[in-house]
């Protein structure tokens, strides 16, 4: 087995859990915490051949580690090393090992609030703050309490960047262990002060074409969203064609964010072939967990897009952002993973100094819709829980009254029958209040391509408004097929 830094700090932390319930592990991008620590713990003797549970924020990242861990095992993923995410499980009746995704964890804490057979949950990547992972800790923490007094479930929260301060304060005073882990020296080079409004995608290209005449090696490009993705990769397919074949034929244009198919992403952080260098777009899914091979180097656009909710709509938007100091420190040790990079940023030293120090939680500025609805079929509200940020009363109160509206909750904020069925659909309330109240009324098929519709990326695009006529695209395949039956 490979040595990894993370092998210093085991001891450290096998030492931790097996006095106390719960410990916070700090270490850097590239340490190798994510699959190393589930199979260093798989066999200790407090575990009593249970199970470990470990979340993962995103599909591709928890895909990836179990894949990882079951070939150090030398065995296929689904037999001690599993994996649960969206549309695909493959788990066994022998994994020990079970690579979730946040949904997946706070639906099976309330189908379970014991988590029997359960001897360990890992958060990994848990400086991330998402709303679900913040959900799923306070309900383990309150499942424990009231369920596991003969055989405590305990907890390890992982983390690249967070204050491990605040963990181990949240977790009783939990035991921190460290890994200095394993950088590369990453030059940085910084860019001009970017204004206000400022198309990003020119500076970009720029740089990615000075990049590939200069540099040697593959390249990963930190870019807000898709829709910059999609410009940029244009513009460098515009230059290429221009290029010499001999040249242009060795750069490979790999986009990478969550819309993608999970085989698409897997092209984008395989190896390139031999001869051929990549140039990888990709949002900020690629900022943990996962390595892209060959990467050192890295131009950091210095944004993200993040959902976003406003109070006076009562609907989320994304908007777009500077990253935090943090994330871009995370985004830095990509080209360090391997071998010594080069992190091109984008933005002035100067406005480095202004950045955040840390990522906002999403609980602070995230519609609440869907964890109001999780804390009242739990059976409790906000403050009868431990958060490491609490969520806000107003925001929380907003999304009480609207569960209130929807049918959800009576007049005392108790659960109904309708809303304890809304629970059970893994969908935003808005979206199982149509989908149940269109199965009442005989409209199934059209609520279904309803929730579609507002549900994913628009089919149509430059289309208004108009829900109709997409209404009609989904209609029409199915239509032709019923005419000729």
């Amino acid at each position: 087995m490979t040595s990894l830094p993370i092998d210093a700090a085991l001891p450290a932390l096998l030492k931790a859990l097996h006095d106390r319930n719960e410990a916070v592990l700090q270490a850097p991008p590239g340490a190798g915490k994510t699959t190393r620590v589930p199979l260093a713990l798989l066999d200790q003797p407090w575990l009593a051949g249970q199970t470990i549970v470990m979340l993962e924020p995103r599909r591709l990242a928890a895909r990836a580690a179990a894949e990882r861990m079951a070939k150090e095992l030398g065995e296929a993923v689904g037999e001690t090393v599993g994996y649960r995410i969206r549309l695909e499980s493959r788990v066994g009746p022998r994994t020990r090992i079970e690579v979730v995704t946040e949904g997946i964890l706070a639906r099976r804490l309330q189908d379970d609030p014991s988590l029997d057979g359960v001897g360990l949950i890992i958060f990994d990547e848990f400086h991330l703050r998402n709303l679900d992972a913040d959900l799923a800790l306070a309900l383990a923490l309150n499942g424990r309490e009231l369920f596991r007094d003969d055989s405590p479930l305990k907890v390890l929260v992982m983390s690249a960047t967070l204050d491990g301060e605040r963990i181990s304060a949240l977790l009783d005073d939990a035991p921190i262990v460290s890994s200095e882990g394993r950088m590369y020296p990453v030059d940085v080079v910084w860019g001009k002060s970017t204004q206000p409004g400022e198309y990003v995608e020119p500076r970009v290209v720029s740089t990615c074409i000075e990049v590939i005449e200069e540099q040697e090696g593959s390249v990963l490009v930190f870019l807000p969203g898709q829709a910059e993705i999609r410009r940029v990769h244009r513009d460098l397919e515009d230059w290429l064609g221009r290029q010499p074949p001999d040249h242009a034929s060795r750069i490979l244009l790999c986009p990478l964010y969550g819309e993608l198919s999970l085989s698409e992403q897997r092209t984008a952080i395989e190896p390139a072939p031999s001869g051929k260098r990549k140039v990888v777009l990709a949002t900020n899914l690629a900022e943990t967990s996962i390595t892209i091979e060959g990467v050192r180097i890295v131009i950091d656009s210095g944004l993200e897009r993040v959902p976003r909710f406003d109070p006076r709509s009562s609907m989320t938007r994304l908007a777009t952002q500077r990253i935090s100091k943090a994330s871009a420190t995370q985004r830095a040790g990509r080209a360090g993973r391997l071998e010594p990079g080069v992190c091109y940023r984008l933005w002035s030293e100067a406005q480095h100094e202004q950045l955040a120090s840390f990522s906002t939680p999403e609980i602070q500025q995230a519609d609440l819709a869907a964890l109001a609805l999780h804390l009242a079929r739990w059976g409790v509200t906000p403050d009868q829980l431990h958060w490491l940020d609490a969520p806000p009363t107003a925001a929380f109160s907003q999304a009480s009254d609207l569960l209130c509206r929807l049918g959800a909750l009576d007049a005392n904020g108790l659960l109904t029958a309708h809303g304890q069925a809304m629970a059970q659909l893994p969908a935003h309330p808005r979206i199982a209040h149509l989908l149940i109240r269109g199965h009442e009324l005989g409209l199934s098929q059209h609520a279904c391509d309803l929730a579609a519709l507002l549900g994913e990326r628009d089919i149509q695009r430059g289309g208004g408004a108009d829900v109709h006529s997409r209404m009609a695209m989904l209609a029409g395949p199915r239509v032709h097929r019923d005419a000729q039956r």
